[in-house]
C-alpha cells in the first residue's frame, strides 16, 4: 500500500496522521468505497476542471454528482472537465482517475463540498486504483483549510 509522493509529503508535512486501506483495483470512486467497505458519503472524490486561467480540483462525496453552474458561479469563471492529458500533466505521480483532493499538494486551488466540511472522517484516493487514505475530520479539514467551501454538489 503506497501512496502517491507528493501526497504523502504533503500529509506528512503537514503533522497528519492517517492510514490506508487497500482494496482490488477499481475504476471509479464508487466502486473504490464498496471495494474497501466504507461510506460512500464519507469518500471525497476528485474532479479536475479547467478555466481560461488554469484549473481548480472539486472535491464532492463518491455518492454525489457535481453541479457544474453551481460550480462555475462560485468560481466566477467558464469551466469543463480537464482532459485526460491535463490531469496526468498535473497529477504526475498519480493514476488516471485516482487523483486525491488535497490540490495545495499539487498547487491546484480546491473547492471543497460543504457536505464534507463537517464530515467526522474522510477517505480518498491515494494516487492509484488499489489504495484510500483514511483521516479523521479535523485533520481532513486541517488539510483542506486553504479550500473554498462551497454547495457544489447533489446526491446522485
Amino acid at each position: 500500500m503506497t501512496i502517491a509522493k507528493k501526497l504523502r509529503d504533503y500529509i506528512e508535512g503537514a503533522g497528519v496522521a492517517y492510514d490506508t486501506v487497500a482494496h482490488h483495483r477499481t475504476s471509479n470512486s464508487s466502486q473504490s468505497a464498496q471495494a474497501a467497505r466504507v461510506p460512500g458519503n464519507r469518500l471525497a472524490k476528485s474532479v479536475v476542471v479547467h478555466h481560461e486561467m488554469g484549473y481548480v480540483l472539486a472535491v464532492v462525496p463518491s455518492t454525489h454528482r457535481i453541479e457544474l453552474s453551481t460550480l462555475q458561479d462560485v468560481v466566477k469563471k467558464r469551466l469543463g472537465l480537464a482532459s485526460e492529458e491535463e490531469v496526468s500533466t498535473l497529477f504526475a505521480d498519480c493514476d488516471i482517475g485516482a487523483v486525491p483532493p488535497l490540490g495545495p499538494a499539487y498547487d491546484v486551488p480546491v473547492i471543497l463540498d460543504e457536505s464534507l466540511n463537517g464530515a467526522s472522517e474522510v477517505y480518498f484516493e491515494g494516487g492509484d486504483h488499489k489504495t484510500l487514505v483514511h483521516v479523521t475530520g479535523s485533520n481532513f479539514r486541517n488539510l483542506m483549510k486553504d479550500a473554498q467551501v462551497a454547495r457544489i454538489s447533489h446526491p446522485s
